[in-house]
């Protein structure tokens, strides 16, 4: 008796190796993008359970949308994307201006 494991993938030809790997890769990823969902709902519904308690928290929260915002603008829709982006930096000109009073 063999205790070495037989590798099957070698027993097979290229094509099938390929597909082999396509589908576990495939797998992978929708496994992946589950537990993606799974974190983001969790962060969600922490978002939403309580009123911010500072202007920090209520920051986060706007970043939060406004990322999500962004990742679903049209890569056309400059405009926005780049008004998204002032107010980003607006939120750090403000959060690093209060840090120094």
């Amino acid at each position: 008796m063999n205790d070495q494991p037989t590798n099957l993938d070698t027993h097979r030809g290229m094509a099938a190796q390929k597909a082999t790997d396509l589908r576990r890769l495939r797998s992978e990823v929708e496994a992946d993008q589950d537990a993606l969902r799974a974190r983001q709902a969790e962060l969600e519904d922490l978002l939403a359970a309580a009123p911010a308690a500072d202007w920090l928290e209520a920051i986060e929260k706007a970043r939060y949308l406004l990322g999500l915002l962004a990742q679903s603008l049209d890569a056309s829709d400059l405009r926005r994307r780049r008004l998204i982006d002032r107010v980003m930096a607006d939120f750090d000109h403000l959060l690093d201006n209060s840090t120094h009073d």
